[in-house]
């Protein structure tokens, strides 16, 4: 079992105490696709999972969802997140173990895909809590710039009134730009989504899609390495990795791969529970 490097009260600490300087973020890593923003207002929470939900319900089957890097702390333990970020119903991004006390416990509000509001009501998540974003909606919030771009987890899959299943976001806070991709491939159209305007850091996707295993549709570290090259962010991290035995892939080969990165866009591979500064 992959540890944390920092986790429990001594992590719970660390958030509730950081205030970044004007004009940075402080990112913490918290395992899979799960990821915390603290600037100077408020604390931004995105695709948490903190809980062995999948491990359990899969016990039994011929996936099973072994875990490979152990929680840092427990969604209850998040008393102070304003804004919390789902990229899609998946459990891994949208848990039942997490987030209900989570927001039991704080006043955060949860952004979901407004085609996933019934399901998400099904987990016993509060009505007056969830806000439904579509690609190209808006929400601000304790000093958060969020817009929903789609996300293709395989296909650009749409509800029945053409509403998008997955999404992901482009975050503005503190003069700093960012784009959290939820599960997606690197889609015709994604540039273009992400719009003209510089990034300073990529989070992006890297274990790939292998359907004989169940792994549906995420950019290879290739792939995720490519997309960086044509957007030039400063800062390029990868994530959904080291969570679950049967879908996962070495960071290594993100290592690898990030060699080809033209000058000026710098590779990160945060450890779980790690904090890292992202400055203008």
């Amino acid at each position: 079992m992959i540890e944390p490097v920092c986790h429990g009260p001594e992590l719970v600490e660390e958030l509730e105490r950081s205030l970044p300087a004007p004009g940075s973020l402080y990112v913490w890593w918290l395992g899979q696709s799960g990821f915390l923003i603290r600037s100077r207002r408020g604390l931004l929470a995105i695709d948490l999972y903190l809980s062995d939900h999948l491990t359990e319900k899969y016990a039994a089957t011929d996936r099973p969802h072994v875990r490979m890097t152990r929680a840092p702390l427990q969604g209850s333990d998040l008393r102070s997140v304003d804004l919390v970020l789902a990229s899609h119903r998946h459990s891994d991004h949208l848990d039942p173990g997490t987030l209900p006390g989570l927001v039991a416990n704080s006043h955060a509000i949860l952004v979901i895909p407004e085609a996933i509001r019934d399901h998400a009501l099904g987990l016993g998540l509060p009505e007056n809590r969830l806000v439904g974003l579509d690609a190209g909606d808006r929400i601000e919030k304790a000093g958060f710039s969020v817009r929903a771009i789609p996300s293709a987890h395989e296909s650009l899959d749409t509800d029945s009134h053409g509403r998008h299943l997955y999404l992901g976001f482009v975050i503005e806070a503190e003069g700093l730009r960012l784009y959290h991709s939820g599960d997606s491939l690197a889609y015709a159209g994604l540039p273009e989504h992400l719009g003209p305007e510089p990034f300073d850091v990529l989070f992006l996707p890297i274990n790939g899609r292998e359907p004989a295993r169940g792994v549906p549709g995420n950019m290879t570290a290739a792939e995720a390495v490519d997309l960086a090259s044509r957007i030039g962010p400063r800062f390029v991290v990868a994530h959904h990795y080291d969570m679950f035995t049967f879908n996962t892939v070495p960071v290594a080969e993100f290592a690898a791969e990030a060699r080809r990165l033209p000058s000026g866009v710098v590779p990160r591979i945060l450890s779980c529970g790690e904090r890292w500064e992202v400055r203008l």
